[in-house]
């Protein structure tokens, strides 16, 4: 894969994803830097060798995070309420003129598009977000849209389903014997490896089509019961209890619930042809077996 090395990529939000993607640069020997909340993760990420900047994005004066001429990823979140992510709007106004990246990748959700009854869906299904998350996370797309004309930078949004990954599998969960619902009244589910998700975000920045939108999922999707499940015989745990729907009501946690509330199948030929990203993980058997690895190896 061509990358350009010559261009300073800059990660705002440096968490499990961006942590990743920072390495996945550097060892080809471009130039990152990170932006993160604390002090905390700014000298953790430190102590691995990766230069970092501390900012709050939600302080009155954003910060100048010299991102002129960048390739820049945005993972950061949207504030917990209201409908519009006031936090990347604030900072985007910031990007301008000199101060504008080359590009702005953006991770967003594929919630999106909210419940699609189990549907099929690719990049041309409408959206119809139904959770206030997802809400935020639309606005988001758009405030970037607009940043694009008014600033000429360019923007790729991905539109990413549950990430798992090494040290990200919900094990404590399933040694908590929570429920799941069944999985014949189960949603689909979809998600993505977060080593496709690292290509997937590099193939965005250097091949996608500003303005464009991508559905990163590794195109498999299953119930959330057949996740849990996966994983508890691989790591030899006892399987999660099940129970109906209706007892779910009664027995989830309202942010549980609030993915059994939505089931859409998530198609990836957009992401895999046009964008040209070889998925390492295309199913959950290979991906949950390459986590598992990872973790014996630390």
């Amino acid at each position: 894969m061509h990358e350009n090395l010559s261009e300073p990529v800059l990660i705002v939000g440096c968490g499990y994803l961006g942590r990743r993607l920072a390495e996945r640069y550097r060892h080809n020997g471009a130039a990152v830097r990170s932006v993160v909340r604390s002090e905390e993760s700014r000298a953790t990420l430190a102590a691995a060798g990766l230069d970092s900047l501390r900012a709050d994005l939600d302080e009155p004066q954003p910060p100048d995070l010299l991102a002129g001429g960048a390739s820049l990823f945005y993972l950061v979140p949207p504030p917990a309420q209201g409908d519009r992510d006031s936090r990347l709007r604030a900072l985007l106004g910031r990007l301008m003129g000199p101060a504008a990246p080359r590009r702005i990748v953006y991770v967003s959700t594929t919630g999106v598009y909210g419940d699609c009854g189990g549907d099929w869906i690719d990049e041309t299904s409408p959206v119809d977000p139904g959770a206030a998350r997802a809400v935020r996370r639309l606005d988001a797309e758009r405030a970037l849209g607009d940043w694009a004309v008014a600033s000429g930078g360019q923007c790729v949004v991905l539109r990413v389903p549950g990430i798992y990954g090494p040290g990200r599998l919900p094990v404590e969960r399933i040694r908590q014997r929570l429920p799941l619902v069944r999985p014949e009244e189960a949603p689909f589910t979809n998600r993505i490896h977060v080593d496709d998700l690292v290509e997937s975000c590099v193939g965005a920045m250097e091949r996608g089509r500003s303005g464009e939108v991508y559905n990163a999922a590794d195109g498999h999707p299953s119930s959330m019961a057949d996740y849990f499940c996966r994983i508890a015989d691989l790591t030899g745990l006892p399987r999660p209890p099940l129970v109906s729907l209706a007892e779910a009501e009664r027995v989830l946690s309202p942010g549980m619930l609030s993915y059994q509330r939505e089931s859409r199948r998530i198609g990836n030929r957009k992401l895999t042809e046009d964008l040209g990203v070889a998925l390492r993980y295309p199913t959950l058997e290979s991906g949950l077996q390459a986590c598992l690895a990872e973790e014996a190896r630390r």
